[in-house]
């Protein structure tokens, strides 16, 4: 049997609530804290059933092995994680922490088949699957039948116009680049460099980054210089740990 799983509102993202997802009886809340205020909804930390989801903020070098699943008719017409509407037979698929837009490229292990497909929902939240795809996309990788498969999943980039076409281009080489972790945002500039010098006495390196967000000037406390996506991703756990739980990877230029 095909197990269906519910996907996330656009509405839950505009503040901290509880709800239990229609046909899979899941508790879900949204981290909204002052540090992740200048965040899009889907881009926020979130919990499903106790267990806590930290969204990729870059893609680069993101490839993943486990349990490929599909999601059809149940929630055709429906409105995605990202204010998509669901179509069933496109060549989508949900993710629990990859951008969304990027494309990834969608391996079947045991037939050798492969997908491109674009990441617009999250999901799927079973022990053990990586991703959910469209039916569309289920039925090009052949396990529409089956219901899973074990797959690799690789990031290839995100969509870009090119001469009136729409493609997939991968922009850093992977696995590679300057990475640090967004611990905190500030509307007053000296609690920021206030935390910048304590994190900077502890880890080397951290820095103060000014945006306006909303006409407010917010300071950004960003910690580190990571040379790998995994490296920053797992600094990303231990400041959780310690109490910064809106922490996020961000890529340096």
């Amino acid at each position: 049997m095909v197990l269906l799983f519910q996907t996330f509102r656009p509405a839950i993202f505009l503040a901290i609530i509880f709800f239990l997802a229609g046909c899979g009886g899941h508790t879900t809340r949204v981290i909204d804290t002052p540090e992740t205020r200048e965040l899009k909804g889907w881009q926020k930390p979130y919990e499903v059933d106790g267990q806590r989801y930290h969204p990729l903020r870059e893609h680069y070098g993101f490839q993943q092995r486990g349990i490929a699943s599909w999601y059809g008719r149940k929630f055709h017409g429906r409105k995605t994680s990202n204010g998509e509407v669901y179509d069933m037979y496109g060549m989508s698929a949900a993710h629990k922490t990859l951008p969304m837009g990027v494309h990834v490229k969608v391996t079947h292990l045991e037939n050798g088949r492969h997908i491109i497909v674009r990441i617009n929902d999250r999901g799927p939240f079973v022990a053990g699957r990586i991703i959910d795809l469209s039916y569309g996309a289920a039925k090009q990788l052949r396990i529409v039948e089956s219901g899973t498969a074990r797959v690799h999943v690789q990031a290839l980039g995100s969509p870009q116009a090119d001469q009136g076409r729409t493609v997939s281009r991968v922009t850093k080489k992977y696995n590679s680049g300057s990475f640090a972790v967004q611990i905190g945002a500030f509307s007053a500039s000296e609690n920021a460099y206030q935390l910048a010098a304590e994190m900077r006495s502890r880890y080397g390196k951290a820095v103060v980054s000014a945006v306006l967000v909303n006409s407010q000037q917010i300071y950004r406390v960003r910690v580190g210089d990571f040379k790998s996506l995994v490296q920053a991703e797992k600094a990303v756990r231990d400041f959780v740990s310690v109490g910064f739980s809106g922490s996020y990877v961000v890529a340096f230029d």
